[in-house]
């Protein structure tokens, strides 16, 4: 489609996320992935909008991705939550895949705050540690900025330098600490799916230079640098990655690891989004 249809379908749900939040802007979004799909229970009073309410919002099919967006507002800011993520591995194409993440932008948002689930691959990389992603290497072989360009989203080669604004990202490091959570820096390594990692590409992700791998975010992430938004990313290490695990890779056991630091992980959101 022509890169103004794209324009004009992001403007339309923007629009109606306005209409239907009741607040004609928002400050920050955060995009709830596997090992966080449960933070909107620790949302008091909040305005819950399904996606199918939004034109252009895909469905999430996949298990702990829920598909609903919560407005809410921590501090001074007014927050989205997107709770449910689609991938690239569902055979969407990229205007789909980031489709919420540009209109929560376009909502006004200045800053996403992108959340995983990632195997762990780099030294010191344990199962249920938190880590705050400090840059990516994009493995999968697909951009969503491939195609026309509509100068009015971004420009046609943005800068990826700081691609996770290192301010943002000593904030967590400090927030975490005040909170006495442990946390660490590293780099992600997006992989297509919806297969796990071989022993031999965790291998190669890990000498190029990769601490994590995982299925997605990479590409929300592209998306908000094209958009001039702030970036802050962080995983959760909710398994080993195949070579490096002794057994086998279940999503069960990604789904179980998660729920055993969702309450540190909801307690670092919880004290970090007032003061983005």
């Amino acid at each position: 489609m022509p890169a103004t249809d794209l324009y004009e379908r992001l403007e339309t749900a923007a629009q109606a996320i306005a209409e239907a939040t009741d607040r004609p802007r928002h400050d920050v979004v955060v995009v709830l992935g596997s090992a966080s799909g449960d933070f909107p229970e620790h949302l008091d009073e909040a305005v819950a909008v399904p996606y199918p309410r939004i034109p252009g919002f895909p469905v999430p099919a996949v298990r702990g991705h829920a598909g609903t967006l919560y407005s809410t507002s921590f501090g001074p800011n007014r927050v989205i939550m997107l709770s449910g993520r689609v991938h690239a591995y569902e055979g969407y194409s990229t205007d789909v895949l980031t489709f919420a993440v540009r209109a929560s932008l376009m909502a006004g948002c200045h800053t996403l705050v992108v959340t995983n689930a990632a195997g762990g691959c780099g030294d010191g990389m344990i199962a249920g540690s938190i880590v705050a992603i400090s840059d990516h290497i994009n493995l999968a072989g697909i951009n969503p900025l491939v195609g026309p360009n509509d100068s009015r989203l971004g420009t046609r080669f943005p800068d990826m330098s700081d691609t996770y604004t290192p301010r943002l990202r000593r904030l967590v490091l400090d927030v975490a600490a005040e909170q006495d959570i442990a946390i660490s820096e590293g780099v992600y390594a997006w992989f297509l799916g919806p297969t796990f990692e071989t022993p031999a590409e965790v291998e190669m992700a890990r000498r190029l230079g990769a601490d994590l791998v995982g299925m997605s975010t990479v590409p929300e992430v592209i998306c908000a640098r094209h958009m001039e938004r702030q970036v802050i990313g962080l995983s959760v290490v909710t398994n080993l990655a195949a070579g490096i695990a002794d057994h086998r890779l279940t999503h069960e056991d990604v789904s179980a690891t998660a729920e055993l630091v969702k309450e540190d992980f909801s307690r670092l959101l919880i004290a970090l989004l007032p003061r983005i």
